[in-house]
């Protein structure tokens, strides 16, 4: 099943069910990780069968899951990704957090912050938790997923302390927080596949690109990541046992599986995200997120990016 959020002309968040090209309302709810419980399990049955044609506006694509509880993140775990930066594979899942702040829909403004210069795009495969996990296994994994999803972990690489973003005396923070967890750096897609649909052990197609917004390449769609989620180090199940171990997962909360190759830190020479660009990711069977780029410094409304940037406008 394809599920599918969206804001009604009332600003509320619905999630709907995608039946071939027709979205069907299942039910209104405030956000999906809500709608969960202690289970994905009755809610996910009562889409199946529930469905009343949409009426009113669709006035844009929402988040998938609007407010993860928690969102777990893992870098260096594609190998060609970890090639690509001249690293080892790592021996075990690197792990960072980012926060609801950073969750933003399709069509949406990244807002690229005040004081850096280096924002890059990683197209990412999401899984969102749909019971409890708590210490369990590899084997027992499958049966905590409810669904996937597309997210984009966007980077501010300077901040990060890549050495291809710094310039002459710049260092990095030092550890991923401005860098990773920004207001607007986690554009998801309105689309939540449910597990029983996709196979990532089988090897999903994840592509990014970056769309020039000026230039004489303005408009034109430059690739930038191409890889599969055959080429993971930790599979999903490895991802959510070693996880688990430590930190209890909860219905709605998201893990980001990590990014294929292609960055554009990693580049020659690097390529960044510019206001006025367009940054698109893409996974086959999902579907896709694609968002603008903005320049937090020319921003004159004081108030906090992610709430500018999540107000309900009509989609161009």
């Amino acid at each position: 099943m394809r599920l599918f959020s969206f804001y009604d002309e009332h600003g509320s968040i619905v999630a709907g069910r995608l039946d071939g090209d027709v979205v069907r309302i299942g039910e209104w709810v405030d956000d999906l990780s809500g709608a969960f419980g202690d289970s994905a399990d009755g809610y996910l049955a009562s889409l199946r069968s529930a469905g009343t044609e949409v009426g009113g506006a669709l006035q844009r694509p929402a988040p998938a899951i609007p407010r993860p509880g928690k969102i777990v993140c893992v870098g260096l775990n594609y190998r060609e990704h970890a090639a690509e930066g001249g690293r080892d594979a790592p021996d075990r899942p690197l792990l960072f957090a980012k926060f609801g702040n950073t969750v933003v829909g399709d069509g949406r403004p990244v807002v690229r912050p005040a004081g850096s210069h280096a924002l890059d795009l990683e197209v990412e495969l999401g899984v969102v938790i749909g019971r409890r996990a708590q210490r369990v296994t590899a084997e027992q994994a499958p049966d905590h997923v409810a669904g996937y999803i597309v997210v984009n972990d966007v980077s501010a690489r300077d901040w990060q302390g890549s050495k291809p973003a710094l310039r002459e005396g710049e260092k990095g923070d030092g550890q991923w927080l401005r860098a990773k967890s920004s207001d607007t750096f986690l554009p998801t897609g309105p689309v939540f596949v449910t597990a029983d649909e996709l196979d990532p052990a089988a090897g999903l197609r994840l592509r990014s690109w970056r769309i020039p917004g000026g230039g004489p390449e303005a408009g034109v769609p430059q690739p930038m990541q191409d890889g599969t989620t055959a080429d993971l180090i930790w599979s999903v199940p490895e991802l959510i046992a070693y996880i688990s171990a430590a930190i209890t997962l909860e219905p709605g909360d998201v893990i980001a599986t990590g990014t294929p190759a292609g960055v554009g830190v990693f580049r020659e020479p690097p390529i960044f995200l510019e206001p006025g660009d367009r940054a698109r990711c893409e996974i086959d069977g999902i579907g896709t997120v694609e968002n603008p780029i903005i320049d937090g410094s020319s921003m004159a409304d004081d108030r906090p990016a992610a709430a500018v940037a999540a107000r309900p406008a009509t989609r161009a």
